[in-house]
């Protein structure tokens, strides 16, 4: 049988284990060939292909629910339920998402982006299968850097207090998240790694005893005698799982078919949860990604000869990011006070390059945007600068924290969000959409984004410096707008204060952030039909400029507020809420994203479909204008 046959993960029932090595075979190269090709996770999916292959053996998929932690692991589980055919799409626009999706395939049983959560959600199914009634199989497939995350933790404890209640937690353990792994947590599995594999009391042990002379005797206390020998069987580190609850199996070759099919039979035959660790390796079958496991974790396009990435038409200008860990070095470097908090996106935060030049001030908690959060308020306490370099749509996940440890007791610690706004082929899981909606309704909140790289350069020490409270900075991914660089002397902003950049009276544009320069080319277009703009650099969302806005606003009477992130809630909401509480009643359209999940696509595709391209902004100004009433003259 050929991988693209397969339409049906139960077509791999009665496959040989020279059939399944076939197949392994073939998803390898499918997986290498598309990633190549179109971008996307490398080492994860290669990683598990043997026990996606085994543990879809041992189930029956139309009944049986599997949910893979994160999703970005699942390269194979989409080959094999049916996506073959359209696998050359991945995470294109209208294409296979790159993560797992309930819209796109009955077999995705739970969608998701972020870490930790496969646990809770399929002990939430299994629970509701007994409620019911029913009879099928739960199981979760979480990697070794998801059980950092407290989420997997707490969903372990509940798991472990419910003898009854028949699910799988699959361990997928590779030593990795993104990065190496950190923490307790991590030296622990390693352990675990290197311990012998259990041995499991066989099924007629209770017979075999009976035969002793003494059989009949022990037979009352045969449980308790049992648990005892099975304890004993158990290596030392494994037995913390079984002191949680589990029924703990391991650790198993993930590479060797036969191991895996065993113990997924022996698993599914115990009632209450059980943990199968499997010892995996990233990248597996492709070289160059098993022996740089940080860098092939996701590529862009590369040459599979070469392992090297494609060159663009053009060389690019310095990444935000990159600007961010390179400028935050030189501060650090003179400010001992200064530490970066990272929770495991060491590289893509570009804080890999603090940890390389002062391993000192860098801080990585692993998957635990809630304790990093808390972590940094504990530090602002004792005079520390914490700098808490967290994706947009990570922070989220520390929100309460937020909230509770740093805004009510007005700690000054500095938030920097990557990955604001519009990022592309990874769909709505990832998308920076609702960072400025979900802090500026917080107190004590200072709201920061840079119009270009070099502001980026000033805001990060403007909050640095800013010591009154918690001050947060968003800033896009990908490359900056080429704008020249300082090395050093770069000076602090005043709170709150915006910038004019040009001055029209026909329209006021208010942007934050990214559209500044968007809002300056849509300027530029509108002056060649003879509409003269106002351009604000709003470069707060919090507190706003308002006594440079408000009469700004009266004076030209037509508001655009042009901002990258969700409408409700947003900078323009920001600006409209100003407005009123000043009386200043003049129409005010808003450009952003609507209320609705941006997908998987090109950010440029995301914002054209949005009507986020200075040209269609340039439409929009000139149809409202076309609108605008024309003034009254009282003689």
């Amino acid at each position: 049988m050929h991988l693209s046959e397969i339409v049906h993960p139960n077509q791999l029932h009665g496959l040989s284990i020279s059939e399944l090595k076939q197949i392994a075979n073939q998803i390898r190269e499918k997986h290498l060939d598309t990633v190549a090709t179109s971008g996307g996770h490398l080492g994860p999916g290669l990683g598990v292909v043997e026990l996606t292959l085994a543990l879809y053996q041992t189930l029956d998929l139309d009944q049986d629910k599997v949910v893979w932690d994160v999703g970005h692991q699942a390269y194979p589980h989409k080959l094999i339920t049916g996506r073959y055919d359209r696998f050359h799409t991945l995470r294109q626009k209208d294409g296979v998402a790159g993560y797992l999706n309930r819209r796109e395939s009955k077999f995705d049983h739970f969608g998701a982006g972020h870490a930790s959560t496969s646990i809770s959600s399929v002990l939430g199914m299994a629970l509701a299968r007994d409620a019911k009634g029913e009879n099928f199989k739960t199981v979760a497939v979480i990697g070794d850097g998801a059980m950092t995350g407290g989420m997997a933790l707490e969903a372990i404890n509940h798991a472990g207090h419910l003898p009854h209640t028949r699910m799988i937690v699959v361990l997928n353990d590779n030593d990795m998240s993104i990065s190496p792994n950190v923490g307790a947590m991590s030296r622990y599995l390693n352990k675990m790694r290197l311990s012998p594999p259990i041995q499991f009391l066989s099924d007629n042990f209770e017979e075999q005893l009976k035969q002793l002379p003494f059989g009949e005797q022990v037979a009352p206390d045969l449980k308790r005698l049992k648990g005892g020998m099975k304890r004993l069987a158990v290596s030392k580190v494994g037995a913390v799982f079984e002191e949680l609850g589990f029924t703990y199996m391991g650790p198993v070759d993930g590479h060797s078919l036969e191991e895996l099919l065993a113990t997924f039979k022996e698993a599914h035959l115990h009632e209450g949860p059980v943990l199968v660790h499997v010892a995996t390796t990233k990248g597996k079958g492709y070289a160059i990604a098993e022996q740089d496991q940080v860098g092939y974790h996701a590529q862009s396009p590369f040459n599979l000869e070469t392992g090297k990435a494609k060159p663009s038409n053009k060389p690019k200008p310095p990444n935000y990011s990159k600007v961010f860990a390179e400028t935050l070095i030189k501060i650090a470097e003179n400010d001992i006070r200064v530490v970066g908090i990272t929770a495991a996106m060491a590289t893509g935060t570009g804080l890999d390059k603090l940890q390389a030049k002062l391993p000192k001030q860098y801080i990585d908690v692993g998957i635990a945007e809630q304790h990093a959060v808390t972590l940094a308020a504990g530090m602002a306490c004792e005079g520390m600068r914490p700098v808490v370099t967290i994706y947009s749509t990570f922070l989220q996940r520390g929100y309460d924290q937020i909230i509770h440890d740093v805004c009510i007791q007005n700690l000054p610690v500095f938030f920097c969000l990557d990955r604001a706004g519009i990022v592309g082929a990874d769909g709505p899981t990832h998308q920076g959409m609702y960072d400025i909606a979900y802090l500026r309704c917080l107190p004590n909140m200072v709201m920061m984004a840079p119009k270009d790289e070099a502001e980026l350069q000033q805001m990060l020490v403007t909050g640095i410096n800013y010591t009154d409270g918690p001050i947060s900075m968003r800033y896009p991914r990908g490359s900056g707008l080429g704008v020249g660089l300082m090395e050093e002397g770069w000076e602090p902003l005043p709170i709150g204060k915006a910038e004019t950049l040009r001055h029209g009276d026909d329209v006021l544009l208010l942007a934050y952030g990214t559209m500044v320069n968007l809002a300056s080319q849509a300027a530029d277009m509108l002056t060649e039909h003879g509409i003269r703009a106002t351009v604000v650099n709003a470069r707060f969302a919090k507190p706003l400029d308002t006594e440079l806005i408000i009469p700004l606003a009266q004076k030209i009477g037509q508001v655009v507020t042009l901002e990258e992130g969700c409408l409700p809630g947003g900078f323009g909401s920001a600006v409209l809420e100003a407005l009123m509480d000043h009386q200043v009643m003049v129409p005010v359209t808003r450009i952003g994203v609507p209320d609705l999940l941006v997908e998987h696509a090109t950010p440029d595709q995301s914002k054209s479909a949005l009507g986020l391209t200075p040209a269609q902004v340039a439409e929009r100004v000139l149809g409202l204008l076309k609108q605008k009433p024309a003034p009254s003259y009282v003689s």
